[in-house]
């Protein structure tokens, strides 16, 4: 029995919970204020009747009763609404429940990132697949709002992705309307996620932190390679300065070889041993002069006038004439900076006398 006038004015929300609870709603407020009402329903099958089952669990709001949530148990439906005694029916329908779908959310979400194309795939659920849509939403930072495409569960894929961006992503599915279902219901989003060149990020701004990471890390790079060029730049300078201000003294067992390794460093055993040392060695460290083609002439006169030793001897104020071959062993030498040999003196250990030689 309905109740005149109202049975159609009491507005229903119907879901049935991937098929496997059913939660049917109702807005009385307005219609019934301060009265609770009661939920009767049963799943029918083709020939029989099944015997109406009073709500198991009802939603309140306000403390009165709002809907009802029940276990799916077929696929037609006859429910009742009634008074809080249930001796009278307000409202009634009959529908069939599997249009009333609302799938879960997708399972087991995958993402595969190649170049500038990204694929997402889920599970495929146990039943109503052929009623189901894959919908991906996307966005990076730049993009006002979400941009979506849908496919065919359970697999799609979308180009056009930077790889320098991070992008947030979420999936879910969709019964078809109106072949499936009568109402367009989609299941809760999957958890957004966040990518950037096929990485998994926790959130997006991770990209700015890595960016700046990436900045500080250069940039002490730099710093270290500039500090290196300067140190080289500096090292060359000092070894030139060191050079120009203190020259190289030369080792005089590099010179005198054999005083060194023959007579260890003995000058006076070293002299009397040697023939001729003032010769070789002024020869042998001698410079090489360079001489003009106009003067040639007069070099050639001197050389034959000069065929005498090229030494010449100057005696000191109180020195004899004693020029016995023992005086010229005493001679003392002394090298200069520019790796040659001088001679500073010749003396008569006998009779005292000094001479220079030049």
């Amino acid at each position: 029995m309905y109740w005149t006038g109202q049975k159609d004015a009491i507005s229903t929300t119907i879901i049935n919970f991937n098929n496997e609870k059913m939660q049917i709603t109702w807005a009385t407020s307005k219609l019934f204020p301060g009265k609770n009402l009661s939920f009767h329903y049963a799943f029918e099958e083709e020939g029989k009747q099944k015997y109406r089952k009073t709500c198991p669990t009802y939603l309140l709001t306000q403390g009165y009763n709002s809907g009802c949530l029940f276990k799916t148990e077929g696929y037609t439906l006859a429910f009742s609404i009634m008074n809080s005694n249930g001796s009278e029916e307000l409202f009634s329908k009959r529908l069939k429940s599997d249009f009333y779908i609302k799938p879960n959310r997708p399972e087991n979400v995958t993402f595969f990132w190649k170049d500038d194309t990204v694929t997402v795939t889920c599970n495929k659920p146990e039943r109503g697949v052929k009623c189901l849509r894959l919908e991906l939403q996307y966005k990076s930072k730049y993009d006002k709002g979400w941009q979506s495409r849908t496919s065919k569960c359970c697999r799609i894929g979308e180009q056009g992705f930077d790889p320098r961006k991070c992008y947030s992503f979420r999936v879910r599915l969709k019964r078809i309307v109106p072949s499936c279902n009568v109402v367009d219901y989609s299941s809760d989003w999957e958890a957004e996620t966040f990518w950037m060149n096929s990485t998994l990020l926790d959130s997006c701004d991770d990209e700015i932190k890595t960016q700046s990471n990436i900045v500080i890390l250069l940039s002490c790079l730099m710093a270290v390679l500039l500090m290196v060029f300067i140190l080289l730049i500096l090292l060359c300078k000092w070894q030139r300065l060191q050079k120009s201000v203190m020259p190289t003294i030369p080792d005089p067992k590099y010179i005198f070889t054999d005083l060194f390794n023959d007579h260890n460093g003995n000058f006076q055993e070293w002299i009397d041993k040697t023939d001729h040392p003032v010769v070789q060695i002024k020869l042998e460290y001698e410079e090489l002069e360079c001489i003009i083609e106009e003067e040639n002439q007069q070099i050639d006169k001197k050389k034959r006038d000069n065929q005498e030793p090229r030494e010449k001897i100057f005696s000191f104020p109180g020195a004899t004439g004693n020029s016995s071959p023992k005086a010229a062993q005493n001679a003392f030498l002394m090298p200069t900076f520019n790796n040659t040999v001088s001679f500073v003196g010749l003396q008569n250990v006998a009779n005292d006398d000094m001479y220079v030689m030049l």
